[in-house]
């Protein structure tokens, strides 16, 4: 079994990041925390352009066929320039939870760029921007239904907007655990690239902030915390790969993927809540200002990381699938 990415995913990743990386994602973040999601519509356009939105979409679908492997690595990039909206649940849960309830004339759609959102009742418990999204759904036990949106939450996340929903229409009765583990997946890929950027930010802070007459970057103690971010997201970022090839069924014991998938989840969590510990620690009260670039993905990684199961809740179910 190879392990390593190959060049293909390589390439997949950097065109995402050049094609984010023109789109001003702060910009476009503070536009939808104060109410205005058109250009976050415009960059949602643009990831649809790239195959993006149709990776898990079955060519017969008119999707690209591709897998949670192909997945992960897209995700994380979105994860890196913290993309808002329903992302875990357009790029992986819905198109792996209406294939399997057979409701395929959606995926086309959502291969073209549409977008959606879904609850998932325990540990999915609010759809995600119902209002920027084309279609909600709720799958409450194996019933399929249209979500109505009744209440919203507020979150931590400015640019996150969290609905309570009631069934609508029933749709069909399907098995919600591979859409589940597809979806924290996706969650723990965006946790890898928000870990990623927040280092980026912090380690360059560290290079051109002086005390004493030097910068703060060569002080060992500032190092060390910044080389424990770098070890802590490099470490995570194999079993997010590692899930994702479980998930694909592309290694020796594919019924552990659901152990695997959470394993991810909890690392790539702790990963990024140590770099947003040291983000701050590093940038001091700066950090926690509206107007860096830091706080906005400070508050996404708070959001996700109990989006798509706790990490109290997939510990225990590390636990509970390893002693079953």
């Amino acid at each position: 079994m190879r392990f390593l990415l190959e060049e293909e995913h390589h390439d997949l990743a950097a065109s995402i990041d050049s094609m984010l990386a023109k789109s001003d994602l702060p910009t476009v973040i503070r536009a939808w925390n104060d109410g205005d999601v058109e250009p976050g519509r415009a960059v949602w356009a643009k990831l649809a352009e790239t195959g993006v939105n149709a990776l898990l979409v079955t060519e017969d679908d008119g999707g690209v066929g591709a897998g949670a492997v192909e997945m992960v690595v897209a995700v994380e990039q979105l994860g890196r320039h913290g993309v808002p909206g329903p992302v875990a649940e357009t790029m992986a849960a819905a198109p792996i939870l209406l294939r399997d309830a057979g409701l395929t004339d959606q995926l086309g759609a959502m291969a073209e760029g549409e977008v959606v959102t879904l609850a998932l009742p325990p540990h999915v418990p609010y759809a995600v921007d119902t209002d920027f999204a084309a279609h909600s759904y709720l799958a409450e036990g194996r019933m399929l239904s249209t979500a109505i949106a009744t209440d919203s939450r507020a979150s931590v996340d400015l640019a996150r907007t969290l609905s309570v929903v009631r069934a609508g229409d029933q749709l069909a009765e399907v098995d919600t655990s591979r859409a589940f583990d597809h979806g924290a997946l996706a969650t723990a890929a965006q946790l890898i690239g928000l870990a990623q950027t927040m280092l980026t930010l912090s380690g360059d802070y560290a290079k051109t902030r002086k005390q004493f007459g030097r910068e703060i970057g060569s002080f060992q103690a500032v190092k060390h915390h910044l080389a424990d971010v770098a070890v802590a997201v490099e470490m995570a970022r194999p079993l997010v790969h590692g899930a994702a090839l479980a998930l694909d069924g592309r290694v020796p014991e594919p019924q552990w993927a659901s152990r695997d998938v959470s394993a991810a989840k909890v690392a790539a969590g702790q990963a990024a809540h140590l770099a947003s510990r040291v983000g701050l620690q590093v940038l001091g009260a700066i950090g926690y200002t509206q107007e860096h670039d830091l706080s906005l993905y400070l508050t996404k990684t708070r959001a996700l990381l109990t989006a798509w199961g706790t990490p109290a809740a997939h510990r225990v179910r590390v636990l509970e699938l390893i002693t079953a």
